[in-house]
């Protein structure tokens, strides 16, 4: 039986366009062949043989029409569909009526009728070509039906059944694959557009990346070079005024040497603050474990690193930004926890990685967090909490007096892949 419809406003389907094609072999096939069988055959008179050929010239002329001059959207139109068919039973009928090969013929009346719509139509058509089928030969319909009402009803009923029901059940199939198709395409379109809207999320965080730096050195510039630079500038003014004293002329210039030292510390922790060199030649996990390892030697506070799920590369944003947080929310234990003990725990889940910074300090009221940032650098908690937003992410806090603390940061897990090769690397 023919496939289901597809939807005008699709693509054809390949299997559909194949059995389209076979089906019109079939029917060109099965006239084809009656007509052969009655000329080599039949046993009618010269007259008799011409008008059914005359006949058989009729069905080849309706099914050129309705089979190859009329497209395939067209030809599955429930009005050119029942005109097709109510041709081949009409052509068929009669020619079966005047010989008994063109039974074969007939048979073509089950795929026309199928075609129809909707699905009862083609169910009547079906009875109707099982009633033609199997009484012409016997008279007709009306002769049949008086003589043995019982057995052709039965017969009638029950291959009208047998294939109505067979050509529902694939048209429903054909229907399932239809829309099967439409899904996987509008699924294709959504991936495409998440991928899309993932490299906008991306150059939208690099670009917040770039001003949040600059605030950063901005800060620091502040807290740090330029005080630093003014207690430079006040120890050489005192130096100049102590030159008579030796002593203290030497006092203010070590003064101002170790200041000037001071600074070019802290400018070159400024610039390497803007690259994460731990990324350059290491795994994020194993980045995050030597973050860990070497903040606890320097503390002195024992620190476990863990990493569960299965570790995928992720877009060079996301590790760089769950590093930050990382070296953030140890930095923040260090100054503010009085801990005994801090965890990272770095989790993939899929499509999202969620790292927890947990330890067991002084904790704090989540409505008053610890103070802003200091001389000492960082942006504490609202820094984190921004890193984590600009990467569609975010930050949980839970803490309370005497209970510790844990911070965790959720984030899209988007892979290395996802980087266009026109960004160039970040």
């Amino acid at each position: 039986m023919p496939p289901a419809t597809p939807d005008p406003d699709d693509p054809p389907v390949r299997w559909h366009r194949w059995f389209t094609r076979t089906e019109t072999a079939i029917a060109w096939l099965l006239l084809i062949v009656p007509t052969l069988l009655s000329v080599l055959h039949g046993d009618q008179t010269a007259g008799h043989r011409t008008t059914t050929l005359l006949l058989a010239a009729g069905a080849a002329v309706w099914l050129g029409l309705t089979t190859v001059a009329v497209g395939a959207k067209l030809r599955d139109h429930p009005i050119p569909a029942a005109a097709m068919f109510a041709g081949v039973v009409t052509f068929g009928a009669i020619l079966q009526a005047r010989d008994t090969y063109f039974i074969i013929f007939m048979v073509y009346g089950f795929f026309a009728a199928m075609r129809m719509k909707p699905m009862p139509v083609a169910v009547l058509g079906v009875g109707i070509t099982s009633l033609l089928i199997n009484t012409m030969t016997l008279g007709g319909p009306i002769h049949a039906l008086s003589v043995s009402p019982g057995i052709w009803g039965t017969v009638v009923v029950v291959q009208t059944t047998a294939i109505g029901g067979g050509g529902a059940l694939f048209a429903a199939v054909g229907r399932q694959n239809l829309e099967r198709k439409r899904a996987l395409d509008r699924l294709a379109a959504a991936e495409a557009e998440n991928r899309g809207l993932q490299r906008q999320l991306l150059t939208q965080a690099r670009e917040a990346g770039v001003l949040d730096e600059r605030q950063r050195l901005s800060q620091e510039i502040h807290d740090t070079l330029a005080q630093g630079f003014t207690g430079i500038i006040t120890q050489l003014e005192a130096a100049a005024q102590a030159r008579d004293d030796a002593a203290e002329w030497e006092r203010h210039l070590a003064a101002a040497t170790q200041l000037a030292r001071e600074n070019l510390t802290a400018a070159r922790r400024s610039v390497a603050a803007l690259r994460p060199e731990p990324l350059e030649a290491a795994t994020l996990p194993e980045a995050l474990a030597e973050v860990t390892r070497l903040w606890s030697e320097r503390t002195g506070v024992p620190a476990e690193f863990s990493a569960t799920g299965t570790a995928v590369p992720l877009h060079p944003e996301l590790e760089a930004t769950l590093l930050r947080i990382t070296q953030e929310a140890l930095s923040n234990v260090a100054r503010h926890a009085q801990a005994s003990r801090a965890g990272i725990t770095l989790s993939y889940m899929g499509d999202e990685v969620t790292l927890d910074a947990r330890d067991d300090g002084v904790g704090f009221d989540p409505a008053h967090p610890p103070a802003p940032p200091s001389a000492e650098g960082g942006h504490g908690l609202p820094g984190m909490r921004r890193r984590a937003q600009r990467l569609a992410g975010a930050l949980h806090v839970e803490s309370e007096p005497g209970g510790g603390t844990a911070v965790s940061a959720r984030l899209p897990a988007i892979p290395a892949a996802t980087l266009d090769p026109t960004e160039g690397a970040t």
